[in-house]
């Protein structure tokens, strides 16, 4: 009788977990573009998001995303595949920058973010390949502060290239976040004190930055 009844519990744990699990398909009433200029395309035979930086937006690791609507993320795992290709125009510190933004308020004035340098992951200089993957916070903790007042702490190196899909997973839980980079079972980067603390939740962005034509797919979100 115990075991079954164990079996019965776990057996509900696991649909439970399955049935908080949403696959987003992309259509012009769920998604809507924040400093970007966006697109519902097809690449490679997949449905895709195309996503381009608002060149009037100067600064780096602003809100430039896609905001997924009528989603209320605070803990859980969000996933998704992205490729990342330089503009034509692209300034020579571009580095194909691409990621998710995670809690987003309601004004787009503040949240989480993971983002990837596919660029900088092959390159001959081990420290700007050291800067593949990088968290900041906005709108206080951009990646220049965090680099000069917690070196290495907020950034890290992964394996990646530049126009191949990358698979993005980031689990988080209260003040803690981590990726993971092509279903690895080890994560990438660790970051035990998101600086926004345990209480935000938010939505979900598709972020890219400078230079950067950004591809999305195959977005799924589990809430916890």
């Amino acid at each position: 009788m115990k075991l079954n009844l164990l079996f019965v519990i776990v057996l509900f744990l696991f649909f439970k977990d399955s049935l908080s699990a949403q696959s987003i398909t992309f259509n012009k009433n769920n998604i809507e573009a924040v400093n970007v200029t966006m697109s519902i395309e097809k690449l490679m035979h997949k449905q895709v998001v195309k996503v381009i930086k608002d060149s009037t937006i100067k600064e780096v690791d602003e809100p430039t995303f896609v905001r997924i609507k009528g989603i209320n993320f605070k803990n859980g795992i969000v996933e998704v595949k992205v490729l990342s290709r330089l503009l034509k125009d692209a300034p020579d510190y571009a580095r194909g920058f691409i990621g998710i933004a995670f809690r987003i308020n309601d004004s787009n004035t503040k949240y989480e973010s993971i983002y990837i340098r596919p660029v900088n992951a092959r390159v001959d200089d081990q420290v700007r390949r050291n800067h593949s993957i990088q968290y900041y916070s906005y709108p206080d903790y951009k990646f220049d502060r965090l680099r000069k007042e917690s070196a290495e702490k907020y950034e890290s190196y992964s394996d990646m290239e530049m126009n191949k899909w990358i698979t993005m997973t980031i689990e988080v839980k209260d003040a803690q976040a981590k990726l993971f980079l092509n279903n690895n079972t080890q994560p990438s980067l660790i970051v035990n004190d998101l600086k926004h603390g345990i209480d935000n939740s938010g939505a979900i962005g598709l972020w890219i930055d400078i230079g950067t034509i950004g591809y999305f797919k195959d977005l799924k979100i589990t809430k916890q």
